[in-house]
């Protein structure tokens, strides 16, 4: 049985699959057409995306004002923060953390405008997310991850950073 859960960050949903498991495994459905409409006001995903990444590695805090993101961890551990930077949001300029897992399945459901990371805790970390629009360079705005403005709080002092996290640089 799915069950969705409210955060603190307004129209960002934790999204907890069911998960049947028996002596050869277990069985996640990770997305259903008619399931997520009802939680996602009926959004058409277009593309799917990987990140494969080793352990320290601090991918984000990642965003724009146009694509509504659904992401999981497939393999490994994460710890994601979401940040609101939606100036018309009751929630803008808040974060939340999260515990992601190939263990405990569980989902974000992450509006435009609010911004998306994750840091890999385990060895290999799979990170899939489902996009209902096409990436478009130039659009994206980029958080640094150790902005003090925000006030972020990493398991973490020294990650392993791409130029563009490094910098939080809005490209």
């Amino acid at each position: 049985m799915i069950q969705v859960r409210e955060t603190s960050l307004h129209g960002v949903w934790q999204i907890v699959p069911g998960v049947f498991e028996d002596h050869r495994g277990r069985y996640v459905e990770l997305f259903d057409t008619e399931v997520y409409s009802e939680i996602a006001g009926g959004i058409s995903w277009v593309q799917d995306d990987l990140s494969v990444s080793k352990k320290a590695v601090l991918r984000g805090i990642h965003g724009d004002f146009e694509t509504t993101k659904l992401v999981t961890v497939l393999h490994g551990e994460g710890y994601a923060i979401l940040a609101d930077n939606r100036k018309d949001s009751p929630s803008y300029r808040r974060w939340e953390s999260f515990s992601l897992s190939g263990e405990n399945r569980r989902q974000l459901l992450i509006p435009k405008g609010v911004g998306n990371s994750v840091l890999a805790l385990s060895d290999t970390l799979i990170y899939f997310y489902k996009q209902d629009s096409h990436f478009v360079p130039g659009r994206q705005f980029t958080i640094a991850w150790n902005d003090p403005s925000w006030g972020f709080e990493w398991p973490i002092e020294e990650p392993i950073l791409s130029e563009r996290d490094r910098k939080g640089c809005y490209a």
